[in-house]
């Protein structure tokens, strides 16, 4: 029998040699704790070899860790400039068409004044056409009841303002941004348990509800459709937009808008939903005429996804859909492709950087940062995969990902902190 001390001894020994032993003890004794389902990856992309695994050829839900994917295609399919839409003079007139732009007049990117001007000084007659949109307004596998958030705003040809309405409440005044949408706002003679502003389930009737909580401000999607864009535009512009019911042409030019990089970085950071399923839309509008989410996503996987280690069944650009599968070890493989392409202070300055900025602002906190990526959060499931600096400067690729479990999320972040940190100190 072996003595105590020899024991101690061979055990620090193994911890000292093996810090993979650590890790994979600190993922299980998360499991344990929390009794949810952990996968992880660590790969070093110096050596082209995986470190550390477990369970990493499983498949979870990766909410919005699905954007990383949404990211690598935009980078191969748009360039350095998002397409505002797309135009053809005809005669007196102008025929436009929507490529999906999420940033026209969307307060969250900054401010894109480019494509109005240049809608406002169009010469003659302005037709918007939104032929070339063949998708739902929601995505597949997308909560219903989440629709009244700002987080599930709809996907269209033509957004404006973020497909968003702002209501503000001042005193016992009420506005709204856009000013169009006052005229669908009512006040209701009941009280709800907080002040509350409902939108209708089918259309763009604002009702507010007094409430013994108080609140000035809501953000809430409206409901898209060609006639609210023609009015949009139409009230935004200050001239008259009318509707064309033609074919996206052949002969139409492109306007460009803004950088994609700026794109990039609220979708990245802030995990932005509506920039992310935006950005799909104009992927596909460049592989073709018609702007559907489909298009892109098959387009990708069959040319560029075939190497990753596991099949990504990937449907929405966003992660707001539960249908979303992916493993550990092939999300890390996308993060390697990414690598490959985007120089690393470019790619480091777009993506959350822990303690520092976007999701990861308030966790993975430390004097130099160390964690560079993205998380992903819904219901019961939480994930986060990037890069990781060691202690000693090494440059690692990792997946994190937690799904089904009923502890608190931020309980969970505290065992993720706690796992990565040891990657941070052993390597």
């Amino acid at each position: 029998m072996k003595s105590p001390l020899l024991v101690v001894l061979l055990l620090g020994l193994v911890c000292a040699c093996a810090p993979h032993k650590q890790i994979l003890h600190a993922l299980h004794q998360s499991e344990n704790a929390l009794q949810n389902h952990v996968g992880f990856a660590l790969f070093d992309p110096q050596s082209n070899k995986m470190l550390v695994q477990h369970q990493a050829d499983k498949y979870f839900t990766p909410a919005s860790n699905t954007k990383i994917f949404t990211f690598y295609a935009a980078l191969r399919i748009l360039g350095d400039s998002a397409i505002a839409l797309k135009y053809l003079p005809l005669g007196d007139s102008v025929i436009v068409w929507g490529m999906g732009d999420p940033s026209f007049l969307y307060k969250n990117v900054y401010s894109n004044t480019g494509a109005y001007q240049f809608l406002q000084s169009l010469p003659g007659k302005i037709y918007f056409s939104g032929t070339n949109f063949y998708t739902e307004s929601l995505g597949p596998g997308w909560a219903w009841d989440d629709s009244p958030y700002a987080y599930q705003a709809e996907r269209s040809a033509f957004p404006v303002y973020g497909n968003l309405v702002e209501v503000e409440k001042k005193a016992e005044a009420f506005s709204t941004i856009p000013p169009y949408f006052m005229q669908h706002f009512t006040v209701a003679n009941q009280q709800h348990e907080r002040e509350e502003v409902v939108r209708g389930t089918d259309d763009n009737q604002l009702t507010y509800f007094t409430g013994k909580k108080p609140r000035s401000k809501w953000t809430i999607p409206f409901r898209s459709s060609p006639d609210v864009v023609l009015d949009l535009l139409s009230d935004t512009l200050k001239r008259e937009v009318l509707a064309a019911d033609i074919l996206l042409s052949a002969e139409a030019k492109t306007r460009k808008s803004i950088p994609t990089d700026s794109l990039y970085k609220i979708m990245m950071q802030d995990s932005d939903n509506f920039i992310a399923e935006q950005l799909l839309l104009q992927c596909a509008g460049v592989l073709g005429d018609s702007l559907k989410p489909e298009i892109t996503i098959a387009y990708v996987t069959k040319n560029w996804l075939t190497d990753l280690p596991d099949k990504p069944q990937w449907v929405d650009g966003s992660g707001l859909s539960r249908y979303n599968l992916f493993t550990p070890r092939s999300i890390t493989a996308l993060w390697n492709k990414i690598y490959q392409r985007v120089p690393q202070q470019r790619l480091f300055d777009l993506v959350a950087v822990g303690g520092k900025s976007g999701t990861l602002k308030n966790w993975y906190k430390n004097e130099t940062p160390y964690i560079f990526g993205k998380t992903g959060t819904l219901s019961n499931n939480h994930v986060v995969s990037g890069f990781l600096r060691t202690r000693k400067g090494k440059i690692f690729i990792f997946s994190l990902m937690n799904n089904n479990y009923l502890a608190s999320t931020n309980e969970v972040r505290k065992h993720m902190e706690k796992i990565l940190f040891t990657v941070y100190n052993k390597y």
